[in-house]
């Protein structure tokens, strides 16, 4: 975290169980771990990072098979712990059921229970929804081929959080580089980056310790002296970005998510695949481990006012856009020799943006409670 926080990024911290203890069926809240642990470890975690306003809390993982009316009096009692630790002014995620699927994330009630959640003053800032959705047959994000550029599933939520006022992070999706994912991941990237009045941002699984080989990767390889991203990231994350209307990156410090006139959204017949605990869950693969007060957590890293990709090695830096520090993307540019600042055991994330043109760019380190 301290690594990622020098930069200047926003760091997200991600509690990555499901909801369960140690995996198992033991469900947070609902005859599992009491709600009061739950709220001492966001407690913990929120007074150690109280004073940083670029720490986001992600309170879980892609909750499942839970019931989310009592689930959200759970994630209500963690907000309190959070806010009443000092930590007021931090993005707080508040995740759904059905793994947090953007598919059903309406549909089953969980935007709704979720957006009753106040602050401890009785108002809703910096409390958003949470989505994650992938692009394969059974939304697992272990498939090569994608099956949906999620296009009718982003519009619902879209037009949800519109209505309801509020705003919503892609905190996690991805896909692989086969041409059936270039096209489906792009137009899916595209369409979020058209939303930001309700999209803060959006977050691509699959670089850091990632290997370039995982069939998710967004890792870049190195040439020469160089790293290099690949056309996945070049083409449906920074692209999409760059070439999204009125993009702007603000100066640091600036607060993610403001306004900013509608974008479209298109129609597309909405999605309304659903899929088992033992077909997701675990899916994808988490590894490397950090610990506060014994605790372990993941943390994912994100930053904003530039485009920060991550290496294999836990590295990052470079150049973009002749601005020092940011490593250069784009369809075969390449950045030079980044300079050894370690980010050690990350996984998962590379980036994305965050509403009205900024850019967030992350990475993950994902843990087990």
């Amino acid at each position: 975290m301290q690594a990622c926080l020098g930069t200047g990024a926003y760091c997200m911290i991600d509690i990555h169980n499901f909801a369960r203890f140690n995996g198992q069926g033991a469900i947070i809240g609902q005859g599992g771990p009491p709600d009061e642990q739950f709220v001492s470890l966001w407690t913990q975690l929120a007074t150690k990072y109280a004073s940083n306003e670029k720490v986001v809390f992600e309170l879980m993982n892609e909750p499942h098979d839970l019931d989310v009316g009592i689930w959200a009096q759970t994630c209500q009692k963690v907000v309190n712990g959070i806010r009443r630790a000092g930590a007021t002014s931090q993005m707080i995620l508040l995740p759904g059921t059905n793994f947090d699927s953007a598919a059903t994330l309406v549909s089953s009630g969980s935007a709704d229970a979720l957006m009753a959640i106040t602050n401890p003053d009785g108002s809703t800032d910096n409390l958003l929804l949470d989505i994650h959705k992938y692009l394969d047959i059974d939304n697992s994000g272990t498939h090569s081929e994608c099956t949906t550029d999620n296009v009718g599933n982003f519009s619902i939520v879209a037009d949800y959080l519109r209505q309801k006022g509020r705003k919503g992070l892609v905190s996690e999706t991805g896909a692989s580089s086969a041409s059936s994912c270039m096209t489906a991941f792009c137009a899916q990237n595209s369409f979020i980056n058209a939303n930001p009045d309700v999209f803060v941002g959006l977050v691509g699984w699959g670089a850091g310790s990632f290997q370039a080989s995982y069939v998710l990767s967004l890792t870049p390889t190195k040439q020469g002296n160089r790293f290099v991203d690949n056309q996945l990231m070049s083409q449906c994350v920074i692209n999409t970005w760059l070439n999204s209307a009125n993009v702007t990156v603000p100066p640091p410090g600036s607060p993610p998510g403001g306004s900013s006139p509608p974008g479209t959204h298109p129609g597309s017949p909405p999605g309304s695949e659903s899929l088992p605990a033992s077909s997701r869950a675990g899916g994808r693969p988490s590894v490397g481990t950090a610990t506060v007060t014994g605790l372990t957590v993941g943390a994912t890293l994100l930053t904003t006012g530039s485009i920060l990709t991550s290496l294999p090695s836990g590295q990052f830096g470079g150049q973009f856009g002749g601005q020092p520090g940011i490593l250069s993307t784009g369809p075969g540019v390449t950045g030079p020799t980044p300079a050894p600042t370690s980010v050690p055991n990350t996984n998962t994330a590379t980036l994305v943006r965050a509403g009205a043109g900024s850019l967030l760019v992350g990475f993950c380190i994902c843990m087990m409670l």
